[in-house]
């Protein structure tokens, strides 16, 4: 129970919230988001709602379709939907809008390094698939779609009908389209090796 505890659960809760910082920081650089945060943001402004709160409702909605995927929710599932948003939100609450360019910059490239440290975190937890990677996994196996396609597919819709629905698009966004998956790769060769490291025993890559 220990082990399960500090080696996957905690790991995988640090992960989420500090994919919360990402997105607070992304929103108060204001150079453009991610495909889903693009809905997310522009989901909340018609509901009245906060990002955060948006995040939560997507990924409930997003569940629902993994009905006729035939997809199973896993506790990291759960965690995701229910962590990320809130997390969002209490950072936004912390951090104050900034007019400095250079320093809204800054909070673009951290934002996107902490997303990579975040998904070093959790990934490797395995413990269920979020509800959007499941969307896309489900499609994958559903209809035969490769993931990269599945994953196109799925973030091109979020982006239109986000961006449609008020979000912000912008330079943030390209950046995190081309980088995010690069860094999250890197962040999890880092974590890889300093687990090694520090236990001697060789870890399995993702």
């Amino acid at each position: 129970m220990l082990s399960f505890l500090f080696k996957r659960l905690l790991p995988l809760l640090a992960g989420f919230v500090i994919w919360g910082f990402a997105v607070a920081l992304m929103v108060r650089a204001e150079l453009g988001l991610s495909p889903w945060d693009v809905f997310h943001q522009g989901l909340g402004n018609r509901l009245g709602i906060t990002i955060g709160m948006a995040g939560v409702v997507t990924s409930v909605g997003v569940l629902l379709f993994w009905i006729p995927l035939r997809m199973k929710p896993g506790l990291g599932t759960v965690l995701n939907a229910l962590v990320i948003g809130p997390s969002a939100d209490l950072f936004l609450w912390l951090i104050p809008p900034v007019e400095d360019l250079a320093l809204r910059i800054a909070f673009l490239v951290i934002a996107l390094l902490a997303t990579g440290l975040g998904s070093a975190l959790y990934l490797p937890a395995r413990l269920g698939a979020g509800p959007r990677d499941g969307l896309m996994v489900g499609l994958n196996k559903k209809f035969g779609f490769s993931i990269r396609l599945s994953r196109s597919i799925v973030e091109v819709a979020a982006l239109i009908i986000g961006y449609f629905l008020g979000g912000t698009i912008g330079i943030g966004t390209v950046v995190t389209a081309i980088g995010l998956g690069p860094v999250v790769q890197h962040s999890l060769h880092l974590r890889r090796r300093l687990v090694e490291r520090i236990t001697g025993v060789p870890q399995s890559a993702l």
